[in-house]
């Protein structure tokens, strides 16, 4: 009983959906299909096959729409900041994805989200007043209460089942962001979202508008509760999650089988192996982009082994006359999985001994082959390991003392498998709904086990816990705060392992077994969203000469006050294409980038520094126009020094 008289419209608005679902779109008519259902008129306009929502081109606006906004570094809050890859970003993640973009297209190899499922309850951020200037827009979005957090009102909003847009809000909040997403895979990287019943079938035409069908991987089925939640009298026990690929010739890899289970068929002198193709089956790599990829190999027809193996080298001699070269499908040139120094440490011109060889074809040809000792297998489609309940998620938090900190969060086996699939060596892992950070430990235990270098970057808005919660009684007052802190208690225990284990060997005679273990990456680096640091030029906004004059004196310094140092060089890093990661040296009145990739001057410059520069042969250099302030002629000559010696020089 609300207080309210019959709806009248809503009543008819359910009768007419009793008889014409196929007529009701969101809560409300479509009168086009209700006309063709009637055979009124069944000529529908600007007939195509396409996905289209309320709110679509807008939507769209909002992706283009370029952000001013940077990344500012927090040491404090983080573990081993100058030596660690691996990166937790603070903010909202449309507007973190936009800052990426320079930084990071085409770097990142996996994908892994958990998005609102929009069960009705779920309060996320959509694009819904466009109305609005981009001013506005980020004023709303940088709402906060008067402990500095971002309010629930301003920031993101409930989407409920009654609103007349709830699917189109959902479509809204994610287009742009898969959008932008896709932009920063690798070609040949992979995406993984999870989801449920409640927006799967939009979620997969999105995905093949956003990604193209053809890259359609998989819509792998996880058994994600034992019990189940009762659903239309059946026990609903399973989660969805869709794979996409940059492009259609992705091959994923295999998953390891235990030793038990052990399908290897061929055998030399070192146990058993399979045979694995050398050749990039990327129709994308080449030679002409993968140079450091393409070179001759050798192969000794004269001699073959048990398993009618061939002894290969890279060196042309009366031994080794055959040469191959990688080409793909089509028989144009390719490139190899391997550089020229990894395919050397494999090879041996004893065959029973070497991990690369050389094998005839059933068409004739001759491929190069790795032996491949891991016993591997193709994952099916249905994921119903213990390991990847909820439920199990909730235990390995409680391994850590954070059980009671998140609800529902994702099991680190699940994401461990994604891992698996999709990356190697030091891949870069992207989570922008990161959540409870399960992505970073995920990353962090695949790591240990299999000793790679992988790095991650989760994403996670600074939402506020409600102060009823535990976890905001125990001083965690944002979802970052608890993100943050699960990712330091993974790196004590992990640490906390490792010292065990050594124990463990030291109090062992025998050492012949013991290998060099790689050094693992046990630290994050914390960034937050924030606006510029520099002043935004309003060239739109003058009425007359008298606020152009003023605008223009205050653009003599263009840094905003209270800007620090290097809060400033981190944003200039981003903006040039510098990542994260990029190694900055101090030196004294300026920083180098990568060795001596760019220079950027930020307090100090005179001809002197000016000389130093140069000495370095930097690609490029930036500095603070407010530097050559009052000195014109400082100014002239760096401008033409720089040019002389080949140095882009810019000034902001």
């Amino acid at each position: 009983m609300d207080g309210n008289s019959l709806d009248i419209q809503q009543i008819q608005l359910e009768k007419l959906k009793e008889l014409f679902p196929e007529a009701i779109s969101e809560g409300k008519v479509d009168w086009e299909k209700l006309k063709a259902t009637l055979g009124e008129d069944i000529t529908f306009s600007n007939e195509r096959y396409v996905l289209n929502w309320a709110g679509k081109s807008d939507a769209f606006k909002i992706l283009q729409s370029p952000t001013t906004a940077t990344l500012t570094p927090a040491k404090e809050e983080s573990v081993n900041f100058e030596d660690t890859g691996h990166i937790f970003i603070e903010g909202e993640n449309l507007e973190v994805l936009k800052v990426l973009q320079k930084s990071y297209y085409g770097k990142v190899k996996m994908i892994y989200i958990d998005p609102p499922y929009n069960t009705g309850n779920d309060h996320f951020i959509y694009p819904d007043r466009f109305s609005e200037s981009k001013e506005d827009y980020l004023k709303r979005v940088g709402e906060k209460d008067e402990e500095g957090y971002l309010t629930r009102e301003g920031m993101y909003r409930k989407n409920s089942r009654d609103s007349g847009h709830y699917h189109s809000n959902w479509l809204n909040m994610m287009y742009p962001r898969l959008f932008l997403a896709r932009n920063l895979l690798k070609d040949d990287g992979v995406i993984f979202i999870s989801i449920d019943d409640n927006e799967v079938h939009n979620l997969r035409l999105l995905l093949n508008e956003v990604f193209g069908e053809e890259n359609f991987f998989a819509q792998i089925i996880v058994r994600a509760n034992s019990r189940g939640q009762t659903y239309k009298q059946i026990a609903k026990t399973h989660e969805y999650i869709l794979v996409y690929t940059k492009n259609s010739e992705t091959e994923l890899n295999e998953l390891e089988k235990d030793a038990e289970t052990s399908d290897l068929n061929l055998n030399d002198q070192i146990g058993s192996f399979n045979l694995r193709e050398l050749r990039n089956r990327n129709p994308k790599f080449g030679k002409h982009n993968r140079p450091n990829l393409f070179y001759p190999i050798y192969v000794n027809l004269d001699f073959g082994d048990d398993n009618n193996l061939h002894p290969v080298s890279l060196k042309k001699t009366d031994l080794f006359l055959h040469e191959i070269i990688p080409l793909n499908s089509s028989g144009k040139e390719s490139c190899w999985r391997w550089g020229k120094g990894k395919s050397l440490e494999n090879i041996n011109e004893d065959t029973t001994i070497s991990n690369l060889v050389a094998k005839k074809k059933n068409d004739g040809s001759i491929g190069i082959y790795e032996k491949y000792r891991k016993t591997t297998y193709k994952p099916k489609s249905i994921w119903e390991n213990n390991s990847f309940l909820t439920e199990t998620g909730t235990l390995e938090l409680r391994q850590i003392k954070m059980e009671n900190s998140f609800d529902f969060p994702k099991p680190v086996s699940l994401i461990k498998q994604c891992i698996q699939l999709s990356t190697n060596e030091d891949d870069i892992i992207l989570d922008f709904f990161s959540g409870s950070a399960t992505t970073g430990h995920a990353t962090f235990n695949q790591n240990k086990e299999d000793e790679e270098k992988r790095k991650f970057i989760c994403v996670q808005l600074p939402e506020k816990i409600d102060e009823k919660r535990e976890a905001y009684k125990s001083g965690y007052k944002t979802i970052t705060d608890l993100a943050k802190e699960r990712i330091r208690r993974v790196i004590n225990k992990i640490q906390s392992e490792q010292e065990a284990e050594k124990k463990e060997k030291a109090g062992k005679l025998d050492f012949s077994d013991e290998k060099e273990v790689l050094k693992l990456d046990l630290g994050f680096k914390v960034f937050k969203l924030q606006s510029s640091n520099f002043k935004i030029w309003r060239g739109n906004k003058f009425e007359n000469g008298v606020q152009l004059e003023k605008q223009l004196d205050a653009f003599t310094d263009p840094t905003k006050e209270g800007s620090e140092e290097e809060n400033m060089l981190y944003e200039l890093l981003l903006k040039s294409g510098f990542d994260l990661n990029s190694t900055v040296h101090h030196k004294g009145n300026y920083y180098v980038v990568n060795g001596n990739e760019m220079v950027v001057a930020l307090t100090k410059m005179n001809e002197t520094i000016v000389k130093e520069i140069i000495s370095l042969k930097p690609t490029k250099c930036i500095a603070l126009d407010k530097l050559f302030a009052g000195n014109d002629q400082l100014k002239t000559n760096t401008v033409l020094q720089m040019r002389d010696a080949g140095v882009e020089f810019k000034t902001i």
